[in-house]
């Protein structure tokens, strides 16, 4: 997409809570070329601030998710999940249960778009080997891999294997899920020292999916394919997810992780203009345009909410 002379959505102060935190106000260019230059410097994605419900009105789209008046009426009836029955009572996984998508994929080139459009290499170039969401979300989710993902496979058992797009030198997966005869643990990232470093791949392969969204795999091969906290720098998510969708075996299990931190000019503008309840409807758009996925549902897993990172998991599996 062609560099937009400014932010493509503004990011006013009121956003928050649960929304994506944006440190900067449409304030002035100034303000937005300082905010760029600390991002890029930066090596931890920034914090969430105050609370916000849900407010879908990015700049001239017409609102998407209203459930400020039309989450009582949301059916209770039960969605497939990974694991079984989801939390349907929380409101994240109230979203997924009736989306009300329309005809056509409703993300095109101006919510894709990002502040800063510069080569997504050159913004990685530098290894970061730190953690992008605090120690209890981080827990949150290997225990909710743990809960998902096939048994590690013994001698005698069928062959096992997992992806972890957008990977880097942690994977968040559970002990026992590392490279061995029968468990194939393949990482897809942008930075060569980040995936060296990662103790339990089997292999790895450098791509920018922005540049290339083709996953260098053959179809069927994957049990399992997981994204964690980096949905949200996706340009070209429906190709990825379509992507995924090939390269799982049928039945295989798709889940995509992320929480409210981000490296705000590197985000799409749809992901910063919008909050957590937004996001989970987003990326069940990416799964249910990209097709062949059933059971889509969501799940809040935040360890301790209001206290710790939040966490979320959009999730479903390949048509069998």
């Amino acid at each position: 997409a062609p560099r937009p002379d400014a932010a493509p959505f503004p990011m006013h102060a009121t956003l928050s809570a649960t929304s994506t935190r944006v440190v900067a106000s449409a304030a002035s260019r100034a303000s937005l070329g300082a905010t760029r230059a600390a991002a890029n410097a930066a090596t931890k994605p920034v914090p969430p601030t105050v609370a916000r419900r849900s407010v879908f009105l990015a700049s001239g789209m017409a609102p998407l998710l209203r459930l400020a008046g039309a989450s009582s009426a949301v059916s209770h009836a039960s969605a497939a999940s990974a694991r079984g029955a989801s939390n349907s009572s929380s409101e994240i996984a109230k979203v997924l249960l009736d989306p009300k998508y329309p005809e056509v994929f409703p993300f095109g080139e101006k919510e894709m778009q990002r502040y800063d459009e510069s080569s997504d290499f050159m913004f990685y170039a530098q290894p970061r080997f730190v953690k992008h969401i605090d120690d209890d979300a981080i827990g949150a989710l290997t225990k909710y891999y743990k809960e998902v993902f096939p048994a590690v496979p013994k001698d005698g058992d069928d062959k096992v294997a997992l992806l972890d797009v957008c990977s880097s030198w942690i994977s968040h997966y559970p002990s026992g899920y590392e490279a061995s005869a029968n468990l194939r643990v393949s990482g897809l990232g942008m930075n060569e020292d980040e995936l060296k470093k990662n103790p339990i791949l089997s292999d790895y392969a450098v791509r920018d999916l922005n540049e290339d969204p083709t996953l260098p795999y053959e179809d069927n091969t994957f049990d399992v394919v997981t994204n964690a906290v980096s949905v949200d720098y996706l340009t070209k998510p429906l190709e990825m997810m379509k992507e995924v969708n090939r390269v799982l075996k049928p039945g295989g299990l798709a889940v995509m992780s992320f929480s409210n931190r981000c490296f705000p000019t590197k985000a799409v503008s749809v992901w910063t203009a919008t909050g957590d309840l937004d996001h989970i409807w987003i990326v069940g758009a990416y799964f249910h345009f990209a097709g062949g996925f059933e059971g889509l549902a969501a799940e809040d897993i935040s360890p301790k909410p209001g206290k710790t990172d939040p966490m979320y998991v959009v999730f479903a599996r390949k048509e069998a």
